[in-house]
């Protein structure tokens, strides 16, 4: 067998064992995150616009998100006064536009949806501080692999 053909049998094996991992890693995960969520206060759809602002750098009009949820204005509305005043987000004129006004997510709305929807407990600090130094070391390394081949996008 050539060095190619072993080399793929390798990187087939280990790519099976990380799905394998995942699987089990997700099962086990699964009740932490799903604590997160449902300790909140805030609604599914609070939660899907808030996360949809808080991945936007200008923000949205209440139009367009009551666009891109499919629901009317005066719904997006009341739901977008909830946020502001769980101070989860804020309301501003558009720089460009003094007609429109902005909805941006606050630091606390960010440091939810981080906390409900990115928060990844395999990075918890507490947890990773227990890891031998060569385990930190190989999961730095990998996690910098990953990382620059999502920031990559083909």
């Amino acid at each position: 067998m050539t060095d190619g053909a072993d080399e793929q049998q390798e990187r087939d094996k280990i790519l099976r064992s990380l799905e394998s991992l995942a699987d089990s890693y997700q099962a086990t995960t699964l009740p932490v995150l799903l604590d997160s969520l449902l300790t909140t206060e805030l609604t599914i759809q609070q939660l899907k616009v808030l996360a949809v602002l808080a991945t936007t750098e200008d923000g949205a009009t209440g139009r367009g998100l009551a666009d891109s949820f499919g629901v009317s204005l005066a719904s997006m509305s009341g739901l977008i006064d909830r946020l502001v005043a769980q101070g989860a987000a804020t309301r501003s004129q558009d720089e460009r536009d003094g007609r429109v006004r902005r909805v941006r997510a606050t630091p606390l709305g960010r440091a939810l949806v981080r906390r409900l929807v990115a928060d990844r407990p395999e990075l918890n600090a507490e947890l990773l501080r227990r890891l031998p130094l060569a385990d930190l070391r190989a999961l730095n390394q990998g996690l910098r692999a990953v990382h620059a081949e999502v920031a990559r996008k083909p």
